[in-house]
């Protein structure tokens, strides 16, 4: 990306290079794995609809690479539950296969087209300093500080879409969101007027090209040759690289450190009535009619964890927090405005959000727009237990769009809590809505009743779940007795190797980094979008 925001094409090899440069850890749950193989095809299908093909390829591809070479190594990948599950994920490889042939020749005509470009425009633009240095005669030194400062921006844009940044137009932004959030929910329910399952529809997501899914669903899908996909995608990278390197060794993945395992309880969702449909406590801060139900990509959530804060060592870390307005102790939410009419043009494609954050090893991070009003109507939900001394959480549920985070939906799932703990239960209802929503898990939210915010030994150990599978990902902590309430991520480097390595026993311990976790709000890549609208559902019984 060049100094005005723009993205220069990359060659397919390029782009291969980089979607293998990801790490994979196997003592992380293979569930996990799996539902962040679900979460590529999801983003991928996005990024292709708004017509970024070598994002859609990045993906794309490096999901192929975590099913194939990587899954089947996994020390869970045996059990029965889990031989489905992988045979499953590979009818995906097989699709997609398709879609990285189609694509490979119009991401490489694009890069070619731009290399002749810039080269022509170098070229005029040399012989122009050349001419101009002859008739003034200016030294060599001032012909090259003059060349570079003359040279042209990229002269294409990233699927000809306009480059935004995320704090100057968060107006916009929320236009953006609750117009293509609206057009999603129409088609969603077009789609189940017609009659197609759920399981149908993402057959058809995931089915070579996105629009031609009848197709590719022709093949034969009863018995999948996980060897035969190898090959598939060692010639895709052959015809890539024109080497016959293919697909690396499994004796040769790079894994991260060790982690502790987690147990992974999710919420049950209310059975369905005679007419297919569950019965769901759903609220909205907002006055208007307009039902948001439109997300993306589905990411599992790790344990959420007890906590006992260790005031010498954990609370004595806290990164600075920003000037942020105080929590009311137990105050129901204030209703924003709802914004204004969203301008007939606006489409995602049009539009391209630049990264607003940097991890501290350089990774860019998408931005995530946050209705300001959650948290708040979050505590009123919270009221009860917290009067109580018990802790509550909340999952951040949001959707992409033009390459930004947008959380629309709080999902508070069935729980069981104390004082110190909240742990969710049934987690194959808590996916099946998940799953039948599109929606995309952004983070976790939860109380700490009667502690300050900070982020616990437990907490960092469960972000660490969500991070690991999204950079983006984010944990918002709310401290209702201390007027308190911050949003944070683990830094990388060093705070996710820390955590990820530490083999540490026991519900509480300390770590050695004092900087093993950051504020994401105010400087970071969390901006509060006033005007936002979220659903709640509450799957509490």
């Amino acid at each position: 990306m060049d100094g005005h925001g723009r993205v220069q094409p990359m060659s397919v090899e390029q782009i291969v290079k980089q979607a293998e440069n990801f790490e994979y850890n196997p003592l992380i749950p293979f569930k996990h794995w799996s539902r962040s193989a679900g979460t590529l095809i999801k983003e991928a299908e996005i990024y292709d609809h708004e017509g970024n093909e070598q994002q859609a390829y990045l993906l794309l591809y490096r999901h192929a690479r975590l099913i194939i070479d990587k899954l089947p190594t996994h020390p869970e990948a045996r059990s029965n539950e889990n031989a489905i599950v992988l045979q499953k994920l590979g009818k995906d490889v097989l699709r997609n296969i398709s879609k990285l042939e189609k694509l490979r020749p119009r991401i490489n005509k694009r890069y070619d087209r731009y290399q002749a470009i810039l080269k022509e425009r170098n070229q005029t633009t040399a012989a122009k300093i050349q001419a101009l240095a002859a008739s003034r005669r200016v030294s060599a030194d001032a012909q090259s500080q003059n060349s570079h400062s003359r040279l042209p921006s990229d002269p294409t844009l990233a699927h000809g879409s306009e480059t935004l940044t995320a704090g100057e137009n968060r107006d916009l932004a929320v236009k953006l969101a609750h117009k293509e959030i609206r057009r999603r929910a129409t088609a969603r329910k077009a789609t189940r007027q017609a009659g197609i399952t759920e399981e149908e529809e993402q057959e058809r997501r995931t089915a070579g090209v996105w629009g031609d899914w009848e197709k590719a669903l022709t093949k034969d899908e009863h018995s999948i040759d996980r060897d035969n996909l190898s090959r598939q995608l060692q010639n895709v990278r052959v015809q890539v690289n024109g080497s016959q390197s293919g697909l690396p060794e499994r004796g040769n993945i790079r894994h991260v450190g060790e982690s502790q395992k987690s147990h992974v309880l999710y919420p049950s969702v209310p059975p369905k009535s005679a007419h297919g449909q569950r019965a769901y406590s759903q609220s909205s801060p907002h006055t208007t009619s307009e039902e948001l139900r439109e997300t993306n990509f589905i990411i599992q959530p790790p344990q959420r964890p007890s906590k006992t804060p260790n005031k010498s060592v954990e609370e004595c870390r806290l990164p600075p927090h920003p000037d942020k307005e105080a929590i009311t102790q137990f105050d129901s939410p204030s209703r924003s405005a709802t914004a204004s009419p969203t301008q007939p043009d606006l489409k995602p494609s049009t539009f391209t959000f630049k990264s607003s954050a940097y991890l501290e090893n350089g990774t860019p991070l998408r931005t995530i727009f946050l209705p300001p009003d959650l948290r708040h109507r979050f505590l009123s939900i919270a009221l009860p237990n917290t009067r109580a001394n018990l802790e509550t959480c909340g999952i951040l549920c949001g959707t992409l769009i033009s390459n930004a985070l947008f959380i629309s939906k709080l999902v508070i799932p069935e729980q069981k809590s104390t004082s110190d703990t909240c742990e969710t239960v049934n987690e194959s209802d808590l996916f099946d809505y998940i799953d039948g929503e599109d929606l995309m898990i952004l983070g976790w939210i939860h109380t700490h009743p009667t502690q300050t915010c900070f982020m616990s030994s437990r907490d960092l150990h469960t972000h660490s779940g969500y991070q690991v599978m999204m950079p983006e990902s984010i944990a918002i902590v709310c401290a209702p007795s201390k007027g308190d309430w911050g949003v944070f991520r683990l830094t990388d480097p060093p705070g996710m190797k820390s955590v990820l390595n530490c083999t540490q026993s026991g519900l509480f311990h300390p770590h050695a980094e004092s900087n093993i976790y950051t504020d994401a709000l105010r400087p970071g890549h969390v901006y509060e979008a006033k005007g936002l609208e979220f659903d709640v559902v509450d799957m509490r019984r």
